[in-house]
């Protein structure tokens, strides 16, 4: 996939919820923001953010055989890079039997969850992301209850991946997320 504008056009021909649209855009920032902030070169950065964008771009279709749709059929047709399937693959790894083990892998495991989970925190506040601190979204972890279907194993795994505290973690992606 040769530009930004083509993963744009493929994530809303295959994603019509808006709500999806956004959480795979703001994992695209993420991964984005954390590709310039390990110094990689502007192909890498391309990569990263596709990578984010179209990392659930089969869950609203074929949520029963995400992302194994994606990364088997949809993807490759597209000509998505190697790396950016792999990455996808990775990402749910009790789906696919396929670990994060690239660098890549990891940080996109690593934005995932933490992104949806902050967007259910930042829709709770009456600031949204703008005065959110890490301890806000760690006292919502505790909180079974709250956005009860993402999976808090996940998310500490994540931060764990990528070799950061998770407080530096959600601080990180809080000042990407407040200037969506």
């Amino acid at each position: 996939m040769k530009d930004r504008s083509q993963a744009e056009n493929l994530l809303e021909t295959w994603i019509k919820n808006d709500a999806l649209q956004y959480h795979c855009r703001m994992v695209a920032a993420a991964m984005d923001a954390y590709a310039r902030e390990l110094g990689k070169s502007e192909d890498e950065i391309e990569k990263w953010w596709q990578a984010g964008l179209l990392h659930d771009l089969d869950w609203e279709a074929y949520p029963d055989e995400h992302p194994n749709k994606a990364v088997d059929e949809i993807l490759p047709e597209h000509q998505v890079d190697e790396e950016v399937i792999q990455a996808v693959k990775a990402h749910a790894p009790d789906r696919t039997n396929t670990e994060p083990t690239s660098e890549l892998d990891r940080y996109l495991f690593a934005c995932d969850e933490i992104s949806g989970f902050m967007n259910a925190v930042a829709l709770m506040r009456p600031n949204g992301f703008d005065d959110m601190k890490p301890k806000s979204v760690k006292k919502k972890l505790k909180d079974k209850q709250f956005a009860a279907n993402v999976p808090r194993d996940d998310i500490y795994k994540g931060a764990e991946l990528i070799e950061t505290s998770l407080d530096d973690h959600i601080m990180f992606l809080v000042d990407i997320f407040k200037r969506m």
